[in-house]
């Protein structure tokens, strides 16, 4: 494949589910989670096979991506608009400073370990190779229902059309998806700049391609939120998937953690912890957590902030925050 690999790495979220460790000005891409580097920085040295190296980030959080990742370019977008806005613009960006190029586009805060270089250069070929837009399909391990699907069609040659993409289950639904071979959609994609925009012509996104050339910012500007699964992906009839048998985690929720972490004495720790008649739960602190006679919390303390939710509510962080943006306490 003759075109250069660009990584472009999505930065531009605060994480507000991993509050209290996440805040407003220290989100969760630029925390290490008991690593040596921060998730970005982790990123950054996943994709260090590609030719350049992108971060999409906002303007607040450009200084602290220079510092973590000096490494690799910064591209700041005008405000956060989800995905598709944010992919759209990049692309016409990156197109015009590097040219012809493919793109392999990923988030900046998930935990993957297994071939990861030998999978998304078949991505980025088959991206090239059919001029179509591909997305990595990791072989799932369980019926989760956190997670998006893809319905694979028959696969030829390492990929496979997309039948058709699933939004978040339920739990039966979820194993039915796992028994008929479903994959889950992890978020990593592969296109040219040429081949998204194309497509993203005719989207929810048409208004903003239209003046990317005449004033990028301002056509950003203009058009409404919304994921490029949702504005592109789900009605392009040049989607493939490239399965890939990968350890992976998105590290959206705290438990998440359960899943990552080693277990200590019946418990995921981050930190220091004592636990006495404590099982099932997630603990995680800059500080100590002391856990006696509970099962199947969330204990989260980092600061001055402490977060205590059942671990199977823990998406339900998100109402905290909106509480604390509210006040102007995030």
């Amino acid at each position: 494949m003759e075109r250069p690999i660009v990584a472009l790495i999505l930065a531009g979220g605060t994480g507000t589910r991993l509050y209290p460790a996440s805040r407003s000005d220290r989100p969760k891409q630029f925390l290490s989670f008991g690593d040596d580097k921060s998730l970005l920085a982790e990123t950054v040295s996943r994709v260090g096979f590609a030719d350049e190296t992108y971060v999409l980030t906002r303007e607040s959080f450009a200084d602290g991506v220079r510092e973590r990742v000096p490494n690799a370019a910064v591209l700041t977008e005008p405000e956060p608009k989800d995905t598709g806005p944010a992919l759209a613009y990049a692309a016409h960006r990156i197109r015009e400073q590097v040219g012809d190029c493919v793109l392999l586009c990923l988030p900046s805060d998930h935990r993957i370990s297994g071939p990861f270089e030998t999978v998304t250069r078949t991505a980025a070929r088959v991206a090239v190779e059919t001029e179509g837009l591909v997305t990595v399909g990791i072989e799932p391990d369980r019926p989760a229902t956190g997670y998006g699907y893809i319905k694979p069609g028959e696969s030829e040659n390492g990929f496979a059309p997309v039948e058709t993409f699933h939004e978040k289950p339920d739990r039966e639904t979820a194993t039915e998806y796992v028994r008929e071979g479903f994959y889950w959609n992890a978020g990593l994609f592969a296109w040219t700049p040429t081949a998204l925009l194309s497509a993203a012509a005719s989207s929810p996104l048409a208004s903003m391609v239209e003046r990317l050339d005449e004033d990028a910012d301002a056509a950003f500007g203009a058009v409404d939120p919304v994921s490029v699964d949702y504005a592109v992906l789900e009605d392009a009839e040049n989607a493939f998937v490239v399965p890939a048998a990968l350890d992976w985690d998105d590290l959206g929720s705290w438990d998440a953690f359960e899943r990552v972490l080693d277990s200590r004495d019946g418990n995921a720790v981050l930190g220091e912890a004592v636990t006495i008649d404590a099982n099932g739960n997630v603990l995680a602190s800059d500080g100590h957590v002391s856990a006696v006679g509970v099962d199947d919390l969330v204990v989260a303390s980092f600061d001055d902030r402490t977060l205590v939710v059942p671990k199977d509510e823990a998406q339900r962080v998100r109402e905290v925050v909106a509480e604390l943006r509210d006040d102007g306490r995030f």
